[in-house]
């Protein structure tokens, strides 16, 4: 795979190394979000199919992102945090029993859980980071896989940390939450459409991805597949759309008590967005045309020569069997400063985002290996 950065309207005088705090759009995806602006002054030409037809569209490319064959196992929703609350409305609790979280993960992948736990007197268990960089990441999934116990009803966690990029080893984990009988629910908002994402392999109970970091699309906008735990749950929003033949609108008088099938019943309120659906369907037939292990394995080229002299220098970035190629943390040697590695990335205009004490890059397919030596070469200069 090439750098695809000429599909892209970034300025040139940046280095964007920020995905992973937002992508940019792509032209066509722009372009399709035009489109949806222009398409509500005619809105005579807008038929009840199209409430459907769209969003159905999008469904399906997701499913092929994420490879499932059954796009009734998709939803779209607003946010992570929607997707999560479906989640934790319907997880059963009793006093006693835990939730295993990771530490310092993202804030939506955390209230839900103590809401639901302080109401059921159960607990939460917070697997933190290992201390030292030997080893990081094997120590790090070795502790989770010891915590989760016959009181785990959830595993709740990322497929790589939001904050510096650390892969987990979901199939492990997988494995282990079915010997217990919890769930097993992934935020995939970091590394899926930029990582690989094997629903068939995995098989985990939910997951939850946010669309406007690496599916590269706008954002309020989001898609959550739900495995057959959920089947029979109930959504946290009624609304007409997830109701059974809600695609009839003569007949929506005639209410329904029953949903639709699957993941459909949790899809949000007015998901029929004119708008933003477009936009996120032309970047999904985009990446699944690159494919996801192409652009990882593209980000992996462009990075691995600048991590190997940043480490010779006395950086640590994670080894790269436990560490994203898209997302990955720069921590600071003995003799480097943040104050002064900072300012020297905001004077080169270099973008990349601050998480806890490391510097995080998040590299896609719109840059190149020029970007990376101008950032290995600020960081040097420091």
């Amino acid at each position: 795979m090439q750098s695809q950065k000429h599909l892209f309207s970034l300025d040139e005088n940046i280095t964007y190394l920020n995905c992973a705090f937002m992508s940019p759009l792509m032209k066509q995806v722009e372009e399709a979000g035009i489109a949806g602006v222009l398409r509500k002054q005619k809105p005579n030409l807008v038929t009840g199919d199209d409430f459907f037809s769209e969003t159905k569209a999008l469904r399906q490319e997701f499913a092929k992102l994420i490879n499932t064959a059954d796009s009734d196992r998709i939803a779209i929703i607003p946010s992570v945090s929607y997707g999560l609350a479906n989640v934790a409305k319907n997880l059963v609790l009793e006093s006693g029993d835990n939730i295993v979280v990771v530490g310092e993960q993202f804030p939506s992948n955390v209230y839900p859980w103590r809401e639901v736990a302080s109401n059921s007197n159960a607990e939460i268990i917070t697997i933190s980071a290992p201390d030292g960089m030997q080893d990081r990441g094997k120590r790090w999934n070795e502790a989770i896989l010891n915590t989760i116990n016959s009181r785990t009803k959830l595993v709740a966690m990322a497929n790589i940390h939001w904050a510096d990029g650390t892969l987990f080893n979901l199939i492990d984990i997988r494995k282990r939450t079915n010997e217990v009988g919890a769930l097993l629910v992934i935020d995939g908002t970091q590394s899926v459409g930029a990582l690989s994402f094997d629903v068939e392999e995995i098989q985990p109970d939910a997951l939850i991805v946010a669309g406007y970091k690496s599916l590269m699309g706008p954002y309020s906008i989001g898609l959550a597949y739900y495995g057959a735990a959920f089947d029979d749950g109930s959504p946290i929003e009624q609304n007409w759309i997830n109701r059974n033949e809600s695609d009839d609108f003569a007949n929506l008088v005639n209410y329904s008590d029953d949903y639709q099938p699957k993941a459909l019943r949790y899809g949000v309120g007015e998901q029929s967005n004119f708008i933003l659906v477009p936009m996120m369907l032309a970047a999904l037939r985009a990446l699944n045309e690159w494919k996801p292990e192409h652009i990882q394995n593209y980000c992996k080229s462009i990075t691995e020569e600048s991590v190997k002299k940043l480490t010779e220098a006395g950086f640590i970035i994670d080894d790269a069997e436990f560490r994203a190629a898209n997302l990955f943390g720069i921590r600071l040697g003995a003799h480097h400063k943040m104050d002064e590695v900072k300012s020297a990335l905001t004077k080169n205009n270099i973008f990349v985002s601050y998480r806890g004490d490391a510097i995080r890059v998040s590299p896609n397919v719109y840059n190149d290996k020029t970007d990376m030596e101008k950032l290995t070469h600020t960081l040097l200069s420091c």
